[in-house]
């Protein structure tokens, strides 16, 4: 594939955050709590000042909105949305469901987009129009066509719990061939490299899911909300599949 310069730096910054997050990586870390009553460490903030002074460095106009020190704007149309340690509470518990989501946005659309899990030594990256890849190989969705052959994922649900969809989510729980958890960046790359075939969530933000969203419809998947709108800014939920798993849990949900 042909690498854009922003798509180049990203993978730069991915890798230069990896570095930061592994040497600390079930050492002696300070855990505060932030409003939110989400944690945050000192190598969050680090791995984030890392990813935006690469960034910053080549594309000085860019805005940039980052877990960690917010939103920072700039003149040229692109916002970078960077998320340092994507799975914090696995990281200060010593395992290794966490990543580093950087995502661009070109005037409200997301162009590209970088997973970098260096635990599971997983780095997937998609750039609108050129597919999408995992650690350099070209990665596609599954064709299995029917939830009773199909293998879901489920993320955070404490929303679609309180809400309406919870015993229709239960049915298909029932039908499906295997229900399994795996959550956070894990089951967007099994879902782009094939390897299950449709994911819900109901408790996310753009954040978390820019990137993976570029990458799961880069490999020829869906990805919506639970209500089928497109990935905004205001996000807080996903519905994503390979097309026709995809199709089949929407109409149910």
């Amino acid at each position: 594939m042909t690498v854009s310069p922003r798509l180049d730096a990203a993978l730069q910054a991915a890798r230069a955050a990896a570095g930061v997050i592994a040497k600390a990586y079930r050492g002696n870390i300070d855990v505060r709590t932030k409003a939110d009553r989400t944690p945050v460490t000192d190598v969050d903030v680090a791995a984030e000042q890392t990813i935006r002074e690469i960034l910053a460095e080549r594309f000085p106009d860019d805005g940039f909105y980052g877990e960690e020190t917010g939103v920072h704007e700039g003149g040229s149309g692109w916002l970078w949305l960077v998320d340092p340690i994507d799975g914090t509470r696995s990281f200060v518990r010593g395992y290794p469901f966490f990543s580093t989501q950087i995502a661009a946005m070109n005037d409200g659309d997301i162009v590209l987009g970088v997973s970098s899990a260096p635990l599971f030594e997983e780095l997937a990256w998609a750039e609108r129009g050129q597919g999408a890849w995992l650690n350099g190989e070209p990665c596609r969705v599954s064709e299995i066509p029917d939830l009773a052959d199909a293998a879901v994922s489920s993320g955070n649900l404490k929303t679609l719990a309180r809400g309406p969809r919870w015993k229709a989510w239960g049915e298909i729980v029932a039908e499906v061939a295997r229900i399994r958890g795996y959550g956070d960046f894990y089951h967007y790359h099994l879902l782009a490299a094939g390897r299950i075939d449709g994911i819900v969530e109901s408790d996310v933000n753009i954040l978390d899911i820019a990137a993976l969203s570029l990458i799961v419809s880069e490999a020829g998947g869906c990805f919506t909300d639970l209500d089928g709108a497109a990935i905004g800014l205001d996000t807080t939920s996903v519905l994503a599949g390979n097309p026709a798993i995809y199709d089949k849990l929407r109409s149910r949900l």
